[in-house]
């Protein structure tokens, strides 16, 4: 018997979303996995070097949208590379902070604008109003979800 759709039309766009992420992920991940890090890892770094080098962990993973699992995976490994350091605050000692280490700002300044004109080369079949529509329409859908 076959399946029948309410919203074809919804099916055939999650599937090219799906589709789409997966490749740009797969291309970006494998230069960033020849410096070591995943993609998630990298923007973790990222995020810190924009923060000034510390963020609460709750903060971290409420700007990647990580899971708590996710989050405590990932920074385990950049942990466990010297890329990052925890710690617990002294105003609350059930909360962690996160540091970046030199090496983790060292691994940002150099892997970061290589990894930003990928970025670039990968979007570049969109011109502007087309990457501004994409981001909006992916900023829909999340909060939605």
């Amino acid at each position: 018997m076959p399946l029948r759709v309410s919203d074809p039309l919804a099916h055939r766009a999650l599937e090219a979303l799906v589709k789409a992420e997966a490749t740009l992920t797969r291309r970006l991940a494998a230069d960033l996995d020849r410096v070591g890090v995943s993609a998630t890892g990298f923007a973790m770094l990222v995020l810190l070097t924009s923060a000034g080098g510390e963020l609460e962990l709750r903060t971290i993973r409420r700007r990647l949208g990580a899971s708590k699992a996710t989050a405590t995976e990932v920074l385990d490994t950049l942990e466990s590379r010297g890329f990052v350091q925890r710690r617990r605050l002294e105003s609350d000692r059930r909360a962690v902070a996160v540091d970046l280490t030199p090496a983790g700002r060292n691994l940002v300044t150099h892997a970061f604008p290589s990894h930003a004109d990928r970025v670039r080369e990968a979007f570049n079949t969109l011109d502007e109003a087309e990457k501004r529509q994409l981001a909006e329409i992916c900023r829909k859908l999340d909060k939605a979800a």
